[in-house]
C-alpha cells in the first residue's frame, strides 16, 4: 500500500510539473509571438525652436504653431489605440503628448513620465544660442553650421551620435553637460521600463514623445546604424516595431500629419 501512495504521489507531481512547464512554454511563445509598435514623436515647435536657442534640459512653452502640429498628428493617429503613453517631465513634451491623445478617438492611457526620455543636457550652453554651441564643433569638423542644419548629417556621419554629444559634453565651459555614456544610460532604462510595461498589458502601441537629440540616441541604442542623421523635425513621428526581444525601424522622420 505504502508503494502504492508512493507512486501516485510520483505521478501527481509528474503532471504538476508538466502542466507548469507547458503554461510557461505557452506564455513564453505567446511573448514572442507579440508585436509592439512604438510611436516616437518629437515634441512641437517651442519659443526656443522659433529664437534658435538651446534647448535641453531647458524648457520653453509650445508656440502656437506647436500646439496645431500636436493636434495634427492626434488627429493623423486618431484611430490608433494607444496601450501606453510616455514623456518626460519637460513641459514641451508632456502637452505635445496630451494635445496627441486629446485628439484620439479611443480609449487612452494614462500618461506616464520618465526621465530618460529628457533632451540631452547641454549644460553651460542650455538657454545660449545655437550658434554659440555649434559653430565651433562644425568647424573644427570642417564643415559649416547654419539654422537649417545644412550639414548635420555629415557631422553625424564623421562622429557619430556618441561623438556629437561628447564634443558637447567636452566644450561646456561649465562642465556639466551629460556625456554619451549618461545619456545612454537613462535611455535606456527607459526603454527597459516601456519594454517591461509592454510586456504586462500585452502592449500593442506605444506613443512616446522625446526630443530632437534623444530621439537619435534612441535609434542609435535600439537599431544601430539606421540612424544617419536625419532631421528629426518637430511632431515627426519615427516608427520603431518590438518583437522577439528585438527592434527594428519602420520610419524616420514622418512629417505626412505636419506637411
Amino acid at each position: 500500500m505504502k508503494k502504492f501512495w508512493g507512486l501516485l504521489f510520483v505521478f501527481l507531481l509528474g503532471l504538476s510539473l508538466t502542466g507548469g512547464i507547458s503554461v510557461q512554454a505557452k506564455e513564453k511563445n505567446s511573448e514572442k509571438k507579440t508585436e509592439v509598435t512604438i510611436y516616437l514623436v518629437r515634441h512641437g515647435k517651442t519659443f526656443f525652436n522659433t529664437t534658435g536657442q538651446v534647448q535641453g534640459f531647458a524648457d520653453s512653452p509650445l508656440t502656437d504653431k506647436g500646439i496645431t502640429q500636436a493636434k495634427q498628428v492626434g488627429k493623423g493617429l486618431k484611430d490608433t489605440k494607444f496601450d501606453l503613453a510616455y514623456s518626460s517631465d519637460l513641459g514641451r513634451q508632456r502637452n505635445t503628448a496630451k494635445l496627441i491623445l486629446a485628439e484620439n478617438e479611443k480609449k487612452t492611457p494614462k500618461l506616464s513620465e520618465h526621465d530618460g526620455f529628457k533632451e540631452w543636457n547641454y549644460g553651460g550652453f542650455e538657454g545660449k544660442t545655437n550658434a554659440e554651441m555649434w559653430t565651433p564643433i562644425f568647424e573644427a569638423n570642417d564643415l559649416k553650421f547654419d539654422e537649417d542644419w545644412t550639414d548635420y548629417d555629415k557631422l553625424v556621419n564623421k562622429l557619430g551620435d556618441e561623438g556629437v554629444a561628447d564634443a558637447i559634453a567636452e566644450s561646456d565651459p561649465l562642465k556639466v553637460a551629460e556625456s554619451y555614456k549618461d545619456i545612454t544610460k537613462r535611455g535606456q532604462a527607459a526603454m527597459d521600463k516601456v519594454v517591461a510595461d509592454a510586456k504586462k498589458k500585452k502592449a500593442k502601441n506605444v506613443l512616446i514623445v522625446s526630443s530632437g537629440s534623444m530621439i537619435p540616441t534612441l535609434l542609435e541604442m535600439l537599431v544601430p546604424g539606421e540612424y544617419q542623421g536625419e532631421a528629426i523635425d518637430n511632431c515627426s513621428v519615427t516608427t520603431l516595431k518590438y518583437k522577439d526581444n528585438n527592434y527594428s525601424v519602420a520610419k524616420i522622420n514622418d512629417t505626412q500629419y505636419v506637411d
